[in-house]
């Protein structure tokens, strides 16, 4: 999956050369796929990142989105065009992104990112999908993959969503795009937040960071731990229930924070499995989940957050529950039905 998207990234990256629309970078992988723990699906699909950054001439500034009556943590990406004019001399370069965009539009015969994937001065989600699922269709055949695998895009307005087919079987990669925050773990990316996201919303993800704790984790537990089994069972059955498969890894994640690795012995399995259970009680019970990433002091060094998520204090994510009894009520018979 990795050298697929490798390859689509060189081969659209050579043909984007000398253009105005954003760089793509080394896709990232993120989500259960990549840590190990696949629900039992019929297809397996795994998930990538695409950081982007900014073409010659342009730059993004991340503004926060400060609507309160959006769940979680926003962004904007504003593009901006930049000045290339010398010091002190603002305007007398001809080839100025920012004085002068008309001689270098024309001069370039190239558009810059504002006239083609932004509404207004922000980058659009809807925009970049379109994008870049054009730039597949026309760039397949020139892969290697395309000699054996049947390519399929299925119908996606925030991510980029391919089927790849052979006689042996098929699996699904959803692409999603963002924007790196500092040179952090932590993206605004183009995931979807509730029915109706604007097309100029990025939400902040977390799951790059969450992955990179799971890597983290693989090299300290025992060679047959038992977290990603008791996390794959879990899943397995909540599958089939109104009930969020992330809170289970939250859960777990915070248990593999805590508990003595060498404890995560397969032989252990029923004891932490049980402890997750009990562990999930317990919050039901007290209606509080603490968001494992944000404000998590505990992190493993090679975490990196920016200043703002390491200092913030932790969200519930049961703060739904606790303002809804009868999601509260349902939630607490979904676990007893486990």
């Amino acid at each position: 999956t990795m050298a697929l998207m490798n390859n689509f990234t060189t081969v659209l990256g050579r043909a984007l050369s000398g253009t105005f629309y954003p760089v793509l970078q080394q896709a990232v992988g993120f989500g259960s796929a990549f840590e190990g723990w696949t629900a039992h699906e019929e297809e397996v699909v795994y998930q990538v990142l695409i950081p982007l950054t900014p073409p010659l001439g342009h730059t993004f500034h991340l503004e926060r989105d400060t609507d309160q009556q959006r769940s979680g943590r926003n962004f904007r990406v504003r593009v901006e065009l930049e000045c290339r004019c010398p010091r002190d001399h603002q305007g007398v370069n001809m080839l100025c992104f920012q004085h002068h965009p008309d001689v270098v539009r024309r001069r370039t015969q190239q558009p810059n990112l504002l006239d083609t994937l932004c509404t207004g001065s922000y980058l659009d989600v809807k925009r970049i999908v379109q994008w870049f699922c054009a730039l597949v269709r026309a760039s397949w055949q020139r892969l290697p993959q395309s000699r054996s695998w049947h390519l399929v895009l299925l119908p996606s307005k925030r991510s980029c969503n391919l089927r790849l087919t052979n006689g042996q079987g098929s699996f699904q990669v959803k692409v999603l795009f963002g924007v790196q925050r500092h040179t952090s773990d932590i993206f605004i990316s183009s995931r979807h937040r509730g029915a109706h996201t604007p097309s100029i919303m990025w939400p902040e993800t977390y799951a790059v960071a969450e992955t990179k704790f799971f890597r983290h984790m693989a090299r300290r537990v025992p060679q047959d731990s038992s977290h990603l089994k008791c996390l794959q069972l879990l899943a397995g059955v909540l599958a089939h229930k109104d009930f969020s498969i992330h809170s289970i890894k939250t859960i777990i994640m915070h248990l593999l924070n805590t508990i003595p690795v060498a404890q995560w012995h397969r032989r252990h399995f029923l004891l932490q499995l049980s402890d997750t259970l009990e562990q999930l009680r317990l919050s039901l019970e007290e209606k509080h989940l603490e968001h494992f990433i944000v404000g998590n002091q505990r992190l493993p060094e090679e975490i990196r957050l920016p200043p703002d998520i390491r200092r913030a204090k932790p969200p519930n994510l049961f703060h739904g529950l606790a303002q809804d009894p009868a999601a509260h009520s349902q939630a607490m018979q979904a676990y007893l039905d486990l």
